[in-house]
């Protein structure tokens, strides 16, 4: 089984590959070897690793996207400004590698000089994400560890935003004295929406929010589940107050796994707006996908 390339999509904690030919997905394959488990010398023997066994003959067009073209990173791509494309084919970096087998580029990510901010990876989905829905104007979310706004006119990327409401959520629930009243996994809905409604309503009361968590478990029998939910919904809730701007009124279509999006689309319903969801792996590999086939067009 030899694919015609390979994408992979290579984040803070994960390494995920997929073996790719004319009619989409052959093999995939993950590891735990993010990189911030690798040195600069482990890149290359934590991609083979995954790979081997699908190299054969002339040497395969390895695509990258995310942390791996950072600066800590395997190589670094260097950011891109918007507002530009998302992803562009020539822009992408070479990169030198030592097994003959595999070529390597990477995709860079974007910036924002005013107000400050970066992306890496998620310009990729963008780029999917637009190849799935040609033409639209609208706004992305791509919730996560750090949720995006981005603002997309006439194919480009105009502006964006970063919170980083996913690491928040994950630092106070496992990490702060929150943690002792969250041992549940249990999701509550209605803590949820209260939740999203009391950081919508009053952003500014964000850190007195939190502490009542901890209060209330100790004195009014608030529930783990119900006190890790309401967690969520007043992060979600205190980020959609910020990010008004970007969705009141819009178009928004949520890229990324079923589970958090179902949560940005269950908050923003609470808003009247109703969203569309697309998968993040499907984005991440339609946008690079779109830069192998301008590359095989090039080399042609």
């Amino acid at each position: 089984m030899r694919p015609d390339w390979i994408a992979v999509d290579w984040g803070t904690t994960h390494l995920r590959v997929w073996a790719m030919g004319p009619e989409g997905i052959r093999a995939e394959a993950t590891s735990d070897n993010g990189m911030s488990r690798l040195s600069r010398a482990g890149f290359e023997p934590a991609l083979l690793g995954l790979i081997e066994l699908w190299l054969s003959g002339p040497p395969i067009p390895v695509l990258a996207c995310g942390m791996v073209g950072s600066r800590q990173g395997w190589h670094e791509a260097p950011y891109r400004t918007v507002p530009c494309k998302p992803l562009l084919a020539g822009a992408l970096a070479a990169v030198p590698v030592k097994d003959k087998r595999i070529t390597l580029q990477i995709a860079p990510g974007l910036k924002q000089v005013r107000p400050a901010d970066v992306m890496r990876g998620e310009e990729t989905q963008i780029a999917g994400a637009l190849a799935l829905h040609p033409g639209f104007d609208g706004i992305f979310c791509l919730p996560g560890t750090h949720s995006k706004w981005v603002q997309i006119s006439a194919g480009e990327v105009v502006s964006f935003q970063t919170y980083l409401t996913g690491e928040m959520f994950a630092l106070l629930s496992q990490q702060s004295v929150l943690r002792h009243g969250m041992t549940s996994e249990v999701w509550d809905d209605d803590a949820f929406d209260q939740g999203v409604a009391d950081g919508m309503a009053r952003p500014e009361r964000i850190a007195a929010h939190l502490f009542r968590l901890r209060a209330e478990g100790l004195i009014a029998d608030l529930s783990p589940s119900a006190a890790r939910s309401r967690l969520s919904g007043l992060l979600i809730g205190t980020e959609l107050a910020a990010a008004k701007p970007y969705w009141l009124g819009t178009r928004v279509i949520l890229v990324g796994s079923a589970a958090i999006s179902g949560l940005y689309a269950r908050a923003l319903s609470q808003q009247g707006l109703e969203t569309e969801t697309l998968p993040a792996k499907d984005c991440t590999i339609a946008g690079l996908a779109l830069a192998a086939g301008a590359l095989t067009k090039a080399a042609e």
